[in-house]
């Protein structure tokens, strides 16, 4: 694939313009919010049983253990320094317009940077996944099969952290990551603090291959690479579920993004290996095949020849997966358990309101109505794959990645459960193929205030045995994410054009066909 459109603005007016603009300062706030949300962790973010050390901090005990007063201030500090950092990725944004030339890339990493920095020293944060990483390595280390044996299987696993909800389950992870987590392990015997780090530290790997290969999959599109590094990586639900989270989606979509920039770039044999790996941490990335194996077969290709590269594609990956399998001694047990994140529904998911809807009807007119919504569900999932079918046989080969952007998407807004972090796969997918500065764009930000202010009064990990409850500290945390979110879309008179103002020109080194 080949530039369309130059991918940088001249440098000397857009230095200009950045000077003028200040950047700094939004970095600057950016920080002060990523530091709140530092503090606001060690009074709710999730913490083991089985972490003597930190319980046994004199800061920690006050904020968690002593007085409710110390868990209100977490809240206080979480809520408000999420959606402070919310707001200073949108003035970066505007504080760049227009000079989005090569002086901005340092301008975009210190960004990331100086916001992510921090969350390297959270407790985990909106998720207790990294404890179950840390479970399903004990599991690993054991000797048992993860595919067949939860982790209820551990002694004391609860002390862990890992939640209780899928214990019994499965895990949903491929042949590479049950090897990190053994690994991670054995390294540290299942200690939680150096698990974490460690977790961690991994996760950074799968951020810093996204920031490496965003800009360059942006320049084959022709559009502007450092615009797209910030809509993508400076952005804070990347940021959040990434490195915060601590979720191996990070390390899964870096290789993915690796992976497909090879194969873009005529070097599809590496590229699968390195998706073939992706597929290792979260089977999910199993969709990019059909549109390396469409990169690898070339423009213009016949459908004997797309054919013949999607079987050939298919056949190197799974052969890959097939090996590690055999390494390993689970074979393919991950597709069996792909059906466990799948398995629940979410109120704000189209699919899964509409299944909820359907139910309630259902069941106030005597028919059963959790069956129907179950036949809604499978719906949303027919078209989705319909969607994806549709996007790999029909479509222009310069646009091979937008047509996997939107396949992707299919899979994730048709399903009945949508986590943010799925968001956050679409993300680079969509920048890097061109996010107009139009509803397009807003949109985005729409979807990062949602999710940052769900996420914020969602999981909190509040202590239970003293007045204040969970379901006050999450109302709590709603009023302030979401009065912050309101004032940035109605009446900040920074941010509140962005969700209002009409544009009719493309951003800076943007596509007007994408």
């Amino acid at each position: 694939m080949t530039a369309q459109v130059p991918a940088t603005e001249p440098s000397s007016p857009g230095s200009e313009i950045a000077k003028a603009d200040r950047p700094n300062i939004a970095i600057v706030q950016g920080f002060i919010g990523s530091l709140l949300m530092l503090a606001g962790s060690f009074g709710v973010g999730w913490l083991s049983l089985a972490s003597v050390n930190l319980r046994s901090n004199p800061l920690i005990i006050w904020m968690r253990f002593d007085q409710p007063i110390g868990a209100v201030a977490a809240v206080l500090m979480l809520a408000t320094g999420g959606m402070l950092l919310v707001r200073s990725w949108l003035r970066l944004g505007q504080r760049m317009k227009g000079s989005w030339g090569p002086e901005s890339r340092p301008v975009v990493l210190r960004a990331v940077i100086a916001w992510s920095a921090p969350m390297c020293f959270t407790l985990p944060l909106f998720s207790r996944d990294v404890f179950a990483y840390i479970a399903q390595g004990l599991v690993m280390v054991s000797g048992l099969n993860p595919y067949k044996d939860g982790y209820s299987q551990i002694s004391n696993y609860l002390q862990l952290g890992a939640d209780d909800l899928w214990a019994q389950s499965p895990t949903p992870y491929g042949p590479v990551f049950l090897w990190i987590e053994e690994l991670v392990v054995r390294i540290t015997g299942g200690q939680p603090e150096f698990s974490i780090l460690l977790f961690r530290l991994i996760a950074l790997v799968g951020v810093a291959l996204c920031v490496y290969y965003v800009p360059k999959l942006a320049e084959l599109h022709g559009i502007n690479p450092n615009r797209a590094l910030w809509l993508t990586a400076a952005n804070p639900l990347f940021l959040v579920n990434f490195i915060a989270a601590v979720h191996n989606d990070a390390l899964m979509i870096g290789l993915a993004l690796a992976g497909l920039y090879l194969a873009a770039t005529n070097r599809a044999l590496a590229g699968i290996l390195l998706v073939t790996l992706s597929i290792g941490i979260k089977p999910i990335t199993i969709i990019f095949l059909p549109f390396i194996g469409l990169l690898w077969a070339g423009k213009n290709a016949s459908w004997r020849r797309k054919f013949t590269y999607w079987f050939m594609t298919a056949g190197l990956s799974l052969g890959l997966l097939w090996i590690m399998g055999l390494i390993n001694g689970f074979g393919f047990g991950w597709v069996g358990a792909l059906s466990t994140p799948g398995s629940v529904w979410i109120w704000y998911a189209p699919v899964g309101f509409a299944g909820m809807l359907v139910a309630t009807l259902g069941n106030a007119l005597g028919l059963p109505g959790w069956t129907l919504a179950d036949i809604v569900h499978m719906i949303g999932r027919l078209a989705s794959v319909a969607i994806v079918l549709w996007q790999m046989f029909v479509g222009q080969h310069s646009r091979m990645i937008r047509r996997l952007a939107l396949a992707f998407a299919a899979i994730v807004m048709l399903a009945p459960m949508i986590q943010s972090w799925y968001v956050v796969w679409l993300i680079p997918l969509f920048a890097v193929t061109g996010l107009r500065d139009d509803w397009q764009a807003k949109t985005l930000y729409l979807f990062v205030s949602f999710f940052m202010v769900y996420a914020i009064s969602d999981q909190l990990d509040i202590w239970p045995y003293f007045e204040f409850s969970l379901s006050a500290a999450r109302q709590i945390a709603a009023v302030i994410a979401l009065g912050f979110a309101l004032y940035l879309i109605f009446l900040d008179p920074k941010t509140k054009v962005l969700f209002r103002k009409k544009l009719t020109e493309p951003a800076p080194g943007e596509l007007r066909t994408h």
